[in-house]
């Protein structure tokens, strides 16, 4: 007879634990267990957690961090700053020239600061980043730059994620992206990156390339298999945990070249500096271990990872897709 197998995992933040599992039983044996070798305190059902906030409702589990944007806002005096509706300025790029900030201390410990917000705000992710980039010589634009994105967190403060039970929708889905040549200091790429677990929304970046691409094509591909490393990551921890996907991983991209290579193992000019990723990438394919299917620029929902100029319909949209609102308890 097979024995029933039970997960377990459990968080230690030194004198803070946090215990989750697949059975209820098996987390109060657990606990029985610690407590006769240590000297714990139960605190019930998690709502709070190294400044994360869970709220939970018929519809799933809420993840926000609204306390920790407060004191954010109260570290920089900008509690009563007026909201904006965008984490950039239209029409801004920002570069290494002009004024260097007179307080570049601060500036680093608001970007620490908004580097951890990333867990749970994945629309600033692609700001964080750029800003991240001028840390060792911030200028007066970057801390402009700076103080705009958190007149954006002011005004999403009750914003979070939302995860909702799917235990029939195991399949992972992945949006990759890429912005050719967008940084104006080094004309590197910036690759942008998403991955869903049913409808909820798992992992997501937004990273410069290491190289400078000479083509859309090749960055985009590099993108492609950036996706392809977390997919098959995510498939091998799912599979030892006793929970192996049903279906076939699908990869979307809104670049019909890429799509083509990765099917046809063609080589020419574009293409001999990825050489590597496409055998790779490739390989997937025809092993039907991963399929890559096209989608529109339109409703590329990644694109707000990878993009200096900020549609405000992008911005709504997007915001609506990958956040939920978490109301206050």
């Amino acid at each position: 007879m097979k024995s029933k197998q039970y997960v377990l995992f459990v968080l230690v933040y030194v004198d803070d634990i946090l215990v989750t599992g697949s059975d209820s039983k098996v987390l109060k044996s657990f606990i029985r267990d610690l407590d006769t070798h240590f000297a714990l305190k139960t605190l019930g059902s998690m709502n709070y957690f190294l400044e994360f906030e869970v709220h939970r409702d018929s519809t799933g589990i809420y993840l926000a961090q609204s306390k920790y944007i407060i004191d954010l806002l109260k570290k920089d005096a900008m509690q009563d700053c007026k909201p904006c509706s965008t984490p950039v300025n239209l029409g801004v790029f920002l570069t290494d020239d002009g004024e260097l900030f007179f307080y570049p201390s601060l500036y680093r410990t608001i970007i620490g600061s908004l580097q951890y917000l990333t867990y749970t705000i994945p629309d600033i992710a692609f700001m964080v980043n750029k800003l991240s980039q001028f840390l060792s010589s911030p200028k007066q634009q970057h801390w402009l730059a700076c103080k705009r994105l958190l007149r954006y967190l002011k005004g999403t403060v009750g914003l979070g994620l939302l995860f909702t039970p799917s235990p029939d929708d195991l399949s992972l889905t992945v949006y990759t992206d890429v912005n050719h040549a967008g940084c104006k200091v080094t004309r590197k790429s910036t690759s942008g990156l998403c991955v869903f677990l049913g409808k909820n929304l798992l992992i997501w970046s937004s990273r410069k390339q290491s190289m400078v691409a000479r083509s859309i094509g090749e960055a985009k591909y590099r993108a492609i298999a950036q996706g392809f490393t977390k997919i098959l990551w995510l498939k091998s921890l799912f599979s030892e945990l006793g929970y192996p996907c049903s279906k076939v991983p699908i990869i979307w991209s809104d670049n019909m070249a890429t799509m083509s290579i990765a099917e046809n193992l063609v080589f020419h000019s574009r293409t001999k500096d990825i050489k590597i990723d496409v055998y790779f990438v490739h390989e997937k394919v025809e092993n039907s271990e991963v399929e890559i299917r096209y989608v529109p620029t339109l409703y590329q929902i990644v694109d707000i990872f990878t993009k200096d100029k900020l549609q405000l319909k992008t911005s709504s949209s997007m915001e609506s897709d990958l956040r939920g609102n978490v109301e206050e308890k």
